[in-house]
């Protein structure tokens, strides 16, 4: 009997030693990088500027993933229900507050599924109009919807995105009617725009910032409470006339629940790292991204905020999605 017990501490002992021993060599594979968006846009060019860096700082490729579609919970429910062992990590934005309760039924629960990493960085959303709308300005955008209640159609990155939301709030507080056309990301959001399949966008700026430039679409002010420094010549929406608008999209990593808080800790550290290095300081900035990382803790404490703030906005608006 005694060796019966004497043999399962030893076998509990060496599970105990080879956990630890695992952690302390991880990573000794790849690590997938699961981006809830298509190519294309902000939630892409953040995840592939920090993606290579992050990994050669590791040892290991990080491998990207995008899983666009179902308004970001697609490539959410995947991550949720990955293994909790540090080798999947998930993009998380404004979106996923957004979504917390805008849907009645979700396959992940944001805050018990996951658990925090560090934040990565945020842009503002751009208010862009075809080149076809006779509209230069927020004013001219305004009365022209109103001349013309749902006739203007407006595009996001998906229902219940941060760029609908920033639309659906657009329209609250100016009393103006567009329809909304739901995309599966804020690259084909941007290339429907181009195309003309819908004539106003809310889009972040890295998805909208190289149209601007070649005159493909007009900017017609930034959404949040200062000037971008990247579109200096683009008003707020506040300044051009609706006071007290502010919004702008965020990206944070996360990973599943039951992660080591030791493989937590060392990617935390490695993305503080990563967020830091000129060229992807360079490559964020040519695109209107601007990094910030953080502690778990702080990025934990920015999630239930966010979700407490949206869920008014979403419940006060009627907005609701299956």
């Amino acid at each position: 009997m005694k060796g019966v017990r004497f043999a399962v501490v030893l076998g509990l002992l060496a599970a105990s030693l080879g956990g630890a021993l695992a952690q302390a060599q991880y990573p000794t594979r790849a690590i997938r990088f699961i981006l809830p968006f298509p190519p294309g846009g902000g939630t892409d060019t953040m995840g592939r500027a920090i993606g290579t860096r992050l990994g050669e700082a590791l040892g290991q490729q990080i491998i990207i993933d995008n899983r666009g579609g179902g308004g970001a919970n697609i490539g959410a429910e995947i991550a949720a229900k990955s293994p909790p062992d540090g080798y999947t990590l998930f993009m998380m934005t404004g979106t996923h507050t957004v979504n917390a309760t805008l849907y009645r039924n979700l396959g992940y629960n944001l805050v018990n599924d996951f658990v925090p990493v560090s934040r990565l960085g945020g842009t503002a959303y751009v208010v862009v109009a075809h080149p076809s709308i006779p509209a230069r300005s927020v004013k001219e955008l305004v009365a022209l919807a109103k001349s013309r209640p749902d006739e203007l159609s407006h595009s996001s990155s998906g229902t219940g995105s941060g760029p609908h939301l920033a639309g659906e709030l657009f329209k609250s507080m100016t009393g103006i009617k567009m329809l909304h056309i739901p995309y599966k990301g804020g690259g084909p959001s941007v290339i429907g725009l181009v195309a003309g399949e819908a004539m106003v966008g809310f889009t972040t700026t890295p998805s909208c910032i190289h149209q601007l430039q070649a005159g493909r679409l007009r900017g017609l002010a930034v959404s949040t409470a200062q000037r971008s420094p990247f579109l200096p010549k683009l008003p707020t929406v506040a300044e051009a006339g609706v006071p007290g608008y502010d919004t702008s999209a965020w990206y944070g990593m996360v990973v599943p629940a039951g992660t080591p808080a030791e493989i937590i800790a060392r990617l935390n550290a490695e993305t503080a790292k990563a967020l830091t290095l000129p060229d992807v300081k360079s490559r964020l900035d040519a695109t209107g991204m601007v990094p910030n990382s953080s502690s778990p803790e702080e990025l934990g404490r920015h999630m239930h905020n966010e979700i407490a703030k949206w869920a008014k906005v979403v419940k006060s608006l009627g907005l609701r999605a299956n």
